[in-house]
Parts: structure tokens; C-alpha cells; sequence
């Protein structure tokens, strides 16, 4: 028998409790939703599901609130907690908190959404493997064999992590290869083994975290393209009022990087930090994106979406001072180089790279961590459901095969060039048109929408 739903939410991360959590307080009549995930917890996904304490948030705690209406809320939860409730509310607004604190957040708001709404919320613990369309929406094949209908489907299905994109990576299995993502599995690494990470972004920040907080005495070897780390929120929180936005927009992409340099400079010479340009143009990520051509947007993921990466999406000051500690000690030992070769050897791993400049790099390591990130390209992502799709015509890669294509309001875009009807996708998924969309201040505005868009339509 197949159980009837007004709304679907496929992906129980925060994305797809955002939504929930905006649907539920948005009701106004008896709306069936169901949430669909494989996890036992909600709101955690990649970024919310260390238990670690190291793992801090990478925007300050006054500028987290689930609803932007209400831009205090996280700050107001944060500081009723008994933890902090003798801090600052100050101090606490303008610091990061733990990662694992958001999860327990956005939980503690699902649950009173759950309670106080009209509609009603059930949890299935499994995964979607097809979505076709049906007399009356959708109906969902679950991984339990179960079917369900919905009118209404939201894609949340989060992040991808990347593969090691290594020759020989697929004889590396645990404990000699980790996924930086795999909590546990880094916070098992003897102290005294000598690490190799491969990628210097914000998932290799997470497990130098681990290791410093469990003592770590053996090197830690960075290898990356560029060899660039993540660069640290500025304390002073200033914001750069002289930078018009949209005078950038009309620049091409070579003219805009120099018109920043150029502002960036201009701040520090006025006493300001470089920071401060940055947080002029955040609430601006998606329309610097879009206002490129597809030409300008290829020349910025080949040249500049690194350079972007670590001014833009910055990292708190206290992780970014241990980084800075571990490099001047000489244990954190940055390579610019690409990894190309890994073979289990005797008593190590052996692995080849080649750097930036043709010469032969090896090292001998006892673990390596694959750091390199998030999985964009569609094809590359290996979900089933999403191949499915794609392969069935009811949805499209987006720009640069990047996520799925969709429209403005989120709706998927179908091969034919037309948005599907009741059919919506969230968070990195869409990536590819809108570029910044996996913060939560992107993710809030698009769970709000499509909450708005779905909940009033039913009154």
C-alpha cells in the first residue's frame, strides 16, 4: 500500500531540515510531510556531524539564525544553553561556536516546529532510490522496498564528498586511507604517525584540528595544486562601506579580481582589515556568479576559484592560529604539488606526486587523509537517484555539468529546457547556477521559498 504525502523532503541534513522546519511553521492546515533519510539523526550531514569539539563554525554565531527574520535566534538558543549562559552575549555573537552545536539547534527548532504546527512531520529512515512522475506528483521507491506519493519533492541530498583522484588510491582501504569526513577514523590516527593529507581546503583544516587536540607528535604533509590555506576571519568584524557592488558587476572577470585587489589594499592602508572587502560582497556571492558569462565562469574555475575559496569562505581565528603554529613549527609541511601515484608498501605508503615546477616528489607516510573536498559534478557525485534523473530526462547537469540545472524559484530543470512541476532541489545542487549556496544564510532564503511557495499554494 502506498501512503499519500502533500510534501517529500529526500535528504534529512540541514538543507533538508530547513525546509521541513519552514513548512511546518509556515502550515496553516493538516499538510502531510514526509522527511526521507538513512541516517538515524537529522541535521547533521557532513558539516554538522562531528561530535569533535575543535570543529568550529565558520561564521560567527550572531549571523547563524535558521530564520532570517529573525537574526538572533541562534545567538538567543546558544546563549539559554548552560554551557553559555555566563558568556558575553556580545562576546558570544561575535564568536564560533562548536559545529555540533548547530546540529543540536536546528533539531531543538524541527522538534518545536513539529509540535506547534498544524501539519504533521514523519521521519522514514531510508533512501530513495527512483522518483518518477505519477497521476497525482510523484512516487518514491524507498531502499526498503516501500513506495510512497507526493505531490510535492524536495532534492536535499547534500554534499558529495571527492574521491582520492589517485592512481592506486582503490588499494589504500582503512585505517591506511581516511576520509577527512570520517570523525572517528582521523581521531584514531596514532599519535606518532607520520600524516599525509592531499587538499588544503576547509575539510583538511577539520582533521589538523583533530590531531593537534589529540597530541599529534608525528609530521603532517599537505599536498595540493596551489598550496594555499584557508585564511582566518578578521576579529574586528569590520565591514568595507566604500566597495559599491554593483560596479563590480559590469567588470569581466580579470578587471574584478583587480578592482578587489585594489580595495583590499585601499582597506588595510585605511587601518581596516582586508576582511572587511569580503564581507562587503557576501550577500552579493550569487550575483558576482551570475552576472559572469559561461566563458568568464570556465576562466574562473580554471584560474581563480581557489584564490576566491580562501579569502571568501574564511575559517575562525583560533583555527586559523593553530594552522599557522603547526606550519611555524615545521610539523605542518606544506607541498605544492599533484598527487598522482599511491602504493601500500611494506611499513608505509608510498606516494608519488609531481610539483609545480616538474620536479619528483616522494613521501613515505603511515596514513593518508583525502581532504580534497566536495564532489560538484554531477556525474562524478555516483547517487543513483540523481544518475536516474538525468538519465530519465527529468532533470539536467547545470552550468558546467555543476549540480542540476533549475530555475530562480529552485525548480528542476528537465532536458527539455522546462522546469518540472512540484520538483525542487536545495543547497549544492545548485551550485552551478548560483554558485554560493551551501551556507546557511543561502540555505535559510532558499528553505524559506520554497516553503512560502508550497505551504501558501495549499491555503
Amino acid at each position: 500500500m502506498q501512503s499519500h504525502h502533500d510534501i517529500a523532503l529526500i535528504g534529512g541534513g540541514a538543507a533538508g531540515v530547513l525546509v521541513a522546519i519552514h513548512c511546518l511553521r509556515r502550515a496553516r492546515g493538516a499538510q502531510r510531510i514526509v522527511l526521507i533519510d538513512p541516517c538515524g539523526s537529522l541535521a547533521n550531514g557532513i558539516a554538522y556531524a562531528t561530535e569533535r569539539p575543535e570543529h568550529l563554525l565558520n561564521v560567527p554565531t550572531g549571523r547563524m539564525s535558521a530564520f532570517a527574520d529573525q537574526p538572533g535566534d541562534f545567538l538567543d538558543w546558544l546563549h539559554a544553553r548552560p554551557a553559555h549562559t555566563a558568556t558575553d552575549r556580545h562576546a558570544l555573537a561575535h564568536g564560533y561556536a562548536q559545529r555540533r552545536e548547530y546540529g543540536a539547534y536546528l533539531r531543538d527548532r524541527l522538534q518545536q516546529a513539529r509540535a506547534g504546527s498544524a501539519a504533521t512531520l514523519e521521519v522514514v529512515q531510508a533512501r530513495v532510490d527512483e522518483l518518477h512522475p505519477a497521476a497525482a506528483g510523484w512516487s518514491l521507491r524507498l531502499s526498503d522496498g516501500g513506495t510512497l506519493q507526493a505531490d510535492k519533492v524536495l532534492l536535499a541530498t547534500g554534499n558529495a564528498p571527492r574521491p582520492l583522484p589517485v592512481r592506486g588510491s582503490g588499494a589504500l582501504a582503512a585505517p591506511l586511507k581516511v576520509d577527512a569526513w570520517d570523525y572517528s577514523g582521523v581521531a584514531a590516527i596514532p599519535a606518532e604517525a607520520e600524516v599525509c593529507i592531499v587538499g588544503t581546503g576547509l575539510s583538511m583544516a577539520d582533521a589538523v584540528l583533530t590531531l593537534a587536540a589529540n597530541e599529534h607528535t608525528g609530521a603532517i604533509h599537505l599536498v595540493s595544486r596551489h598550496a594555499l590555506l584557508p585564511l582566518a576571519h578578521s576579529p574586528e568584524h569590520a565591514v568595507a562601506d566604500d566597495v559599491d557592488p554593483q560596479a563590480l558587476l559590469a567588470l569581466p572577470l580579470r578587471a574584478r579580481l583587480r578592482r578587489l585587489r585594489e580595495h583590499a589594499r585601499e582597506a588595510v592602508r585605511g587601518g581596516r582589515p582586508w576582511q572587511s572587502v569580503m564581507e562587503r560582497l557576501r550577500p552579493h556571492g550569487q550575483a558576482l556568479w551570475r552576472s559572469l558569462s559561461p566563458q568568464e565562469q570556465r576562466r574562473f574555475l580554471r584560474h581563480a576559484v581557489r584564490y576566491w575559496d580562501i579569502h571568501r569562505h574564511r575559517v575562525a581565528p583560533a583555527v586559523g592560529a593553530t594552522l599557522d603554529r603547526l606550519k611555524a613549527s615545521g610539523q605542518l609541511r606544506l607541498h605544492r604539488a599533484r598527487l598522482d601515484l599511491a602504493m601500500v608498501g611494506e611499513r608505509c605508503v608510498q606516494l608519488g606526486a609531481r610539483t609545480h615546477d616538474g620536479r619528483a616528489l616522494g613521501l613515505d607516510v603511515d596514513r593518508v587523509i583525502n581532504a580534497t573536498g566536495l564532489e560538484l559534478r554531477i556525474q562524478a557525485m555516483r547517487n543513483p537517484l540523481l544518475d536516474a534523473l538525468v538519465g530519465h530526462g527529468q532533470a539536467r547537469p547545470g552550468p558546467h555539468g555543476i549540480g542540476l540545472a533549475s530555475d530562480d524559484a529552485g525548480r528542476v530543470i528537465g532536458a527539455d529546457g522546462q522546469p518540472a512541476s512540484g520538483l525542487r532541489v536545495i543547497g549544492s545542487l545548485r551550485v552551478g547556477d548560483l554558485w554560493e549556496s551551501i551556507a546557511i544564510p543561502e540555505l535559510r532564503v532558499q528553505a524559506e521559498t520554497i516553503a512560502r511557495d508550497w505551504t501558501d499554494a495549499a491555503r
